[in-house]
């Protein structure tokens, strides 16, 4: 498994951006999908976005295709989260994860490896 440590949460107001970045140690970093999913309270952990292995595809919601952008430095060992255009709704506890299946899933148990999360908060 490989350990993955998220920063760049914080308050924003609606309209604003926020960059989320992942970083991951253990195990080469290549070898993995990784994703980001949110977690409101009372609503269960939601798919965000994710970018595949080996080709670096790139997979959104619905809800964030447009203003959401998630990219990778293998070198760094990271991934990213870019979050423009930022909506109150967009609020919750972001989590990055990594998933050794090949091409696009945005099923949790397929992710083998979890941050242990970063809060983001939009204000109205």
């Amino acid at each position: 498994q490989v350990q993955l440590v998220e920063s760049g949460g914080g308050l924003v107001q609606a309209g604003g951006s926020l960059r989320l970045s992942c970083a991951a140690s253990g195990r080469t970093f290549s070898g993995y999908g990784m994703g980001w999913f949110r977690q409101s309270p009372g609503k269960e952990r939601e798919f965000v976005a994710q970018i595949t292995r080996p080709g670096g595809s790139t997979y959104y919601a619905d809800s964030v295709k447009g203003r959401f952008t998630i990219s990778r430095d293998n070198a760094k060992n990271t991934v990213y989260l870019q979050m423009n255009s930022l909506k109150p709704e967009d609020t919750a506890v972001y989590y990055c994860a990594a998933t050794r299946k090949f091409g696009a899933t945005a099923v949790i148990y397929e992710y083998d490896s979890w941050g242990q999360g970063t809060q983001v908060t939009v204000s109205s």
